[in-house]
């Protein structure tokens, strides 16, 4: 019993690693798409999760999260460095936008082929494998889709930023960046009371479609 469980709390970190660790090591791949070596030259290209490690999001958040039983798994890594002047002069605006989204097409992307496994192959319900593709699944919908909501410091902030330039709508661009640095203030804000709820609910009900597919 001890070792199954051991080997499911291996499994949740596994994914959850996977899919956050992923997620900014994308960031930086697609900043160097753009000529921003910053991430590579920091080291933030390694799968080493010692090179991720928040304290917060990856270590306090999920395990406070599994033990309080809450429903769903959150967390996030430290973030990797962007040269955002840099992307920017290389590819505009457009490649601002594609740095930003970089770490949800990841999400996504590792989410669908997930979900192909599972349903391409039959495994044993409740065993390992088909436990940790589930995991895999549910994390990366989870990361994937609340990064997009708009709210600083995540990803679709940023994003709705740069669509905002690239449409001349300087001033509320403007607004968003000034906010930027309120953000993890603003993200704690949303977790720890009743507004968590309207952000986790859409998530939860495209998670439970996706799973009845």
């Amino acid at each position: 019993m001890y070792i199954v469980k051991i080997l499911d709390i291996g499994a949740i970190i596994l994914a959850l690693y996977i899919a956050i660790i992923g997620h900014e090591i994308m960031h930086g791949r697609m900043a160097y798409r753009y000529g921003d070596a910053t991430a590579k030259e920091q080291g933030r290209f390694s799968i080493n999760p010692i090179k991720h490690i928040d304290l917060v999001g990856t270590i306090i958040l999920p395990t406070l999260l599994y033990l309080s039983h809450a429903g769903f798994m959150f967390g996030w890594a430290k973030p990797v460095p962007v040269n955002m002047q840099k992307v920017t002069n290389n590819g505009g605006y457009f490649a601002g936008l594609q740095v930003s989204l970089a770490g949800i097409y990841f999400n996504f992307s590792v989410a669908f082929i997930s979900w192909i496994v599972l349903k391409s192959f039959t495994f044993q319900q409740y065993s390992l494998p088909d436990d940790f593709l589930h995991y895999i699944l549910i994390y990366n919908i989870v990361l994937g889709i609340f990064n997009l909501f708009p709210i600083p410091p995540l990803d679709g902030s940023k994003a709705l930023m740069f669509i905002l330039l690239m449409l001349g709508l300087y001033k509320p661009a403007k607004l968003i960046e000034k906010y930027q640095q309120y953000g993890m203030i603003l993200l704690m804000v949303v977790i720890a009371t009743p507004i968590g709820n309207y952000i986790f609910a859409p998530i939860n009900y495209v998670i439970r479609y996706v799973l009845s597919l």
